[in-house]
């Protein structure tokens, strides 16, 4: 009998472990932000987590309060206000570039939370340690730089091409060099979750526009991927519609350069981008942008695209 309990108990653990390798898949994205500007209660930043637990990096940090009441008044999470989420269910924050949109929440909201890392490439931690965390325009919160060095957020210097385990999420994070107005610096984070990838773009221009093959590069990178379906979302950025002249995008990219650059991807991984679903992110307020953009966008999906806009406070999951 004791063989027998012995065989039951290993067939139950098994199974169990096997379901839990199952609902291990996928992730659970809320915006707190989405725009490029002018509204600072709603600039670019993305809370991520593995779709089965409430314990998030956040993917820039243009806006943290407003998105994160929302997110406490949707009852999305068990806490009851933005502050507590903030300390308890962001683990990490990753920093794209060094512009304000992208990092103002970060650094105003830096006074209620609680210490945990920074994440970002050098050239971005240098921007967070000379003109933000300094007592000549803010407190010195994070672990080098002016002094008194008040040591809340430990600078994690991050290298192209190389993973990182982020503690406490079951997520790693790989990084890849962006060209916003070239030869200054943005990035990119691949998210991992066992075999299930999520991309996120900070700003970035068209490598025709750049004189760059940041985007080359990056997409080369993800075209296996994207063959194996493992790929479940891309976000990245169109700031301006058609009829911003290139000389004019500063780093960004309109519905035309959009396309191009998928049209790219899509070639690389043997038209099966049709699999991947697309976020378009950091729209500017330009006069009817908005609209002129998902409209642009809509016209020039020759690749019939899983094309969506996220939404501030609404919570967004990849499963499949």
């Amino acid at each position: 009998m004791k063989g027998k309990h012995f065989i039951i108990y290993l067939f139950c653990a098994l199974a169990l472990s096997s379901t839990a390798q199952i609902t291990n898949k996928g992730f659970k994205i809320i915006p707190l932000g989405v725009k490029g500007g002018l509204d600072e209660s709603n600039l670019s930043s993305y809370m991520v987590a593995t779709s089965n637990s409430d314990n998030f990096i956040c993917l820039d940090a243009g806006t943290l309060n407003a998105g994160l009441q929302k997110v406490a008044n949707s009852r999305l999470l068990k806490e009851v206000s933005g502050e507590a989420i903030q300390k308890q269910n962001i683990k990490a924050y990753f920093i794209s570039h060094g512009h304000l949109d992208h990092l103002s929440g970060l650094i105003l909201n830096s006074p209620n939370d609680i210490a945990k890392p920074v994440y970002a490439l050098p050239s971005v931690i240098d921007v967070l340690k000379n003109n933000y965390f300094t007592w000549k325009s803010w407190a010195n919160f994070a672990s080098e730089g002016d002094k008194p060095i008040l040591g809340k957020y430990k600078y994690q210097s991050l290298t192209e091409g190389i993973e990182v385990e982020v503690p406490e999420t079951n997520l790693f994070v790989t990084t890849y060099s962006l060209s916003h107005v070239n030869p200054y610096e943005s990035s990119a984070f691949l998210l991992r979750n066992n075999k299930d990838f999520l991309l996120y773009l900070g700003d970035t221009g068209a490598d025709t526009v750049e004189k760059s093959d940041k985007l080359a590069k990056l997409w080369t990178a993800m075209a296996p991927l994207v063959k194996n379906n493992q790929l479940k979302g891309i976000f990245i950025e169109v700031s301006f519609d058609n009829s911003m002249p290139d000389k004019a995008l500063f780093g960004h990219l309109t519905p035309k350069l959009l396309m191009l650059e998928l049209n790219k991807l899509n070639n690389l991984a043997d038209s099966k981008l049709r699999g991947t679903k697309i976020f378009v992110t950091h729209i500017k307020p330009c006069s009817n942008c908005e609209e002129n953009i998902k409209s642009e966008i809509a016209t020039a999906n020759n690749l019939g695209l899983q094309i969506s806009y996220p939404e501030q406070g609404k919570a967004i999951q990849l499963n499949n």
